[in-house]
């Protein structure tokens, strides 16, 4: 059968691969892949779709998170890895135009809110919902789950402040598979 999902990102997205029973029990139904790669940056996924990153695929739903490394890496301004984000989504539509994009907000790092590289995110998450059309491209902001009633990272949820614990994965697949069993019904 046809990949009818693929999830696209950084070292978030590429650690489904050492959590495989939940991608299993939640995505093998859709023959999911996985090219979320360590280390990635908008640029690096904007380079790998110029170079054949999901030639030969139709899928139904394309679900992205891309950004923490613009920010972690560079201090790049919100704004700049955001236009990074908005050319990706616009070589997505070419590339894979029949494809819905679930696009979700770049995951909490650092302690709290006051934390300088979560500020960074956070004004990029402001600014790709507004990407979202609700028809191509959707946006979905699952951030609650990993941080508690004040906005405070725990290092049981993520041990470096950075990438889930594999206990999350779970809760991550739980938390979008109501939106895509959507998606893959438009």
């Amino acid at each position: 059968g046809d990949v009818q999902l693929v999830f696209l990102g950084d070292s978030i997205t590429h650690s489904w691969d050492k959590y495989q029973d939940a991608w299993v029990e939640n995505f093998a139904q859709y023959k999911a892949l996985n090219i979320g790669f360590s280390g990635d940056r908008t640029e690096n996924v904007l380079w790998r779709l110029d170079h054949g990153a999901v030639d030969g695929i139709k899928p139904k739903v394309l679900v992205m998170m891309i950004g923490t490394n613009n920010a972690g890496l560079y201090n790049e301004a919100s704004a700049d890895t955001a236009l990074g984000i908005k050319a990706i989504l616009q070589q997505l539509r070419i590339t894979l135009p029949e494809t819905k994009i679930l696009m979700l907000a770049i995951f909490p790092r650092g302690k709290d809110d006051n934390d300088p590289l979560r500020k960074l995110t956070m004004g990029t998450n402001e600014i790709i919902q507004t990407f979202a059309d609700e028809e191509n491209i959707f946006y979905l902001n699952i951030n609650d789950i990993f941080l508690d009633d004040k906005r405070i990272l725990h290092k049981s949820v993520m041990r470096d402040l950075l990438h889930p614990g594999g206990h999350m994965y779970p809760k991550w697949a739980e938390a979008i598979n109501p939106k895509i069993t959507e998606l893959m019904a438009k």
